[in-house]
C-alpha cells in the first residue's frame, strides 16, 4: 500500500515537472510585454527619426482582435515550429537581423504573430516608402472596378488621358508612354537632376497637369530601344496624374474613399508631391496591421469582406512577373532568393528552403518596408523597419519560411 502511495506521489511530481517545463518554454517565447505599445501624445507629432526605442519588444503569438477587419489566430494550431520562431524572435530582439520597427506574419489568413522594436507602434503609421508604389496599383486596379479605367485602358497612351496639354512641344517618343509602360517602370523618360532642379526652381511649372506637360517637354527623346527597365519616381507621378483626371474627386478623394477607407484603414498619412497630388513613388505610412490587408486583398484576388473591391484580372496582372529583374542588386542575397521579376510595382522572387523553391509577391519598400506573400505556404510576412542595409527577403527565406515549411 505504501508503495502504491510513494509511487502515485513520484508520478504527480513528475507530472507537475513536465506542466512547469512546458509553461515555462512556453511563457520564455511569449512572456515581453502585457501591452501593445501604443505612442505618446509627444511621440504622435515627433519626427519618425526621433522616435525612442521602444525599452522592450512585444511579442504576441494570440494577437489582440480590434475589430479591424483582421481576422485573428493562434501561432502553432495551424502549424509552425516554435523552436525556430524562438530564433526568428532572437534574432529581432538583438538587432542581428537588422533594425526592425515591426513584424507580422498570418498564416492560413489569420493573423498569428505580431510584434514590435524599436520605433514600432501598434497605433503609428510608419513611413513606407516604395511600398506606397503597389498602394497606388491597386488605386488604379479600384478605378477600373468602378468603370473608371478598363483594363484595354492600360495600353493607352498616358497623354491621351488629359485636355489642354500642347502635343507640339512634346519630346519625341512622349506619345508612345502607356500606362502599361509606367506602371513597369518603362516609360523612357529621362529627365536628369540638374534639369529637375531648374523645373522645380518654377514650382507653377509643376503644379498640376502642368507636371505632365513639363516632363513630357523635358525629357530626352524616348526610343523604343530606351522603354526599359529604369527605377524611377517620374513613372508612378504619371501613373497618380492619370489617377487625378479619371476619377470624379480626384486622386486623394477616391484613394482615401473608394479604396483606404474600405480596407477600413483610417489611421495613415500619404503626402503631397509639388504638383498637389499625392506623391506616387513613396512617402505614405501606414500601420503595419493595415498593411497586411493589402496582402489579404491580394490573396483574395481583389475580394474584400464579400466585395470586389479590385478585378481578379488586374490583381493578378499586377502582381505577376512581367519585367525579368535578375540583375537586381537587392535580390543578390545569396543563394536563397533568386529569379527576380517585376509587375505593376509589385516584385516576384523565388525563396528557397533546403532543396524547395517558393514563389512569393511583395510589395517592397526602402529601408525594410515589405509585404510578401508565399502563396503555397498561404503565408504573408509584414515588416517595417529602419534599416540602411536592407536584408528583409534572405531573412525571410532564411528565417522565416522554415518556420511553416518543415
Amino acid at each position: 500500500m505504501l508503495n502504491d502511495i510513494n509511487d502515485m506521489l513520484r508520478s504527480a511530481v513528475l507530472i507537475m515537472c513536465c506542466i512547469c517545463f512546458y509553461t515555462h518554454a512556453h511563457s520564455s517565447l511569449v512572456d515581453y510585454s502585457d501591452n501593445a505599445p501604443y505612442a505618446s501624445e509627444a511621440e504622435k507629432s515627433m519626427p519618425f527619426g526621433e522616435l525612442p526605442y521602444l525599452k522592450k519588444p512585444f511579442i504576441d503569438l494570440s494577437p489582440e482582435s480590434k475589430n479591424d477587419l483582421i481576422t485573428i489566430g493562434e501561432f502553432g494550431k495551424d502549424g509552425g515550429d516554435p523552436k525556430k520562431l524562438q530564433k526568428l524572435i532572437n534574432g529581432l530582439e538583438k538587432q542581428a537581423l537588422g533594425r526592425y520597427d515591426s513584424m507580422l506574419i498570418a498564416h492560413h489568413g489569420k493573423l498569428v504573430f505580431e510584434s514590435y522594436y524599436l520605433r514600432g507602434r501598434a497605433d503609428l503609421p510608419h513611413r513606407q516608402a516604395s511600398t506606397t508604389k503597389a498602394y497606388l496599383s491597386f488605386a488604379v486596379g479600384r478605378a477600373i472596378q468602378l468603370g473608371y479605367l478598363n483594363m484595354s485602358d492600360l495600353n493607352k497612351p498616358i497623354a491621351s488621358f488629359f485636355k489642354g496639354l500642347k502635343p507640339a512641344k512634346f519630346a519625341a517618343g512622349v506619345e508612345n508612354i502607356t500606362l502599361h509602360l509606367a506602371m513597369t517602370m518603362r516609360s523612357g523618360l529621362r529627365i536628369s537632376k540638374e534639369q529637375m532642379t531648374s523645373l522645380k526652381s518654377n514650382p507653377i511649372n509643376l503644379k498640376g497637369k502642368n507636371q505632365v506637360q513639363a516632363f513630357f517637354e523635358t525629357t530626352a527623346p524616348i526610343s523604343n530601344q530606351q522603354q526599359t527597365f529604369h527605377y524611377q519616381s517620374l513613372d508612378p507621378i504619371l501613373v497618380m496624374q492619370v489617377l487625378n483626371v479619371v476619377t470624379p474627386n480626384g486622386a486623394r478623394a477616391f484613394i482615401r474613399s473608394e479604396l483606404l477607407n474600405k480596407l477600413g484603414i483610417v489611421n495613415f498619412e500619404w503626402r503631397d508631391d509639388i504638383s498637389g497630388l499625392p506623391m506616387g513613388a513613396y512617402a505614405s505610412s501606414m500601420l503595419s496591421r493595415d498593411m497586411l490587408k493589402f496582402a489579404l486583398l491580394t490573396v483574395n484576388n481583389g475580394m474584400w469582406q464579400g466585395v470586389q473591391l479590385i478585378p481578379k484580372a488586374f490583381v493578378e496582372k499586377a502582381t505577376q512577373k512581367i519585367v525579368p529583374q535578375k540583375d537586381r542588386d537587392i535580390f543578390f542575397t545569396g543563394d536563397t532568393v533568386s529569379n527576380a521579376s517585376y509587375g505593376y510595382y509589385w516584385w516576384q522572387a523565388d525563396m528557397k528552403v533546403g532543396n524547395k523553391s517558393y514563389s512569393t509577391r511583395s510589395a517592397q519598400g526602402g529601408g525594410g518596408q515589405y509585404v510578401v506573400l508565399i502563396d503555397e505556404l498561404d503565408l504573408i510576412v509584414v515588416t517595417t523597419a529602419h534599416e540602411r542595409n536592407d536584408q528583409t527577403m534572405k531573412v525571410i527565406a532564411e528565417k522565416v519560411l522554415p518556420i511553416f515549411s518543415s
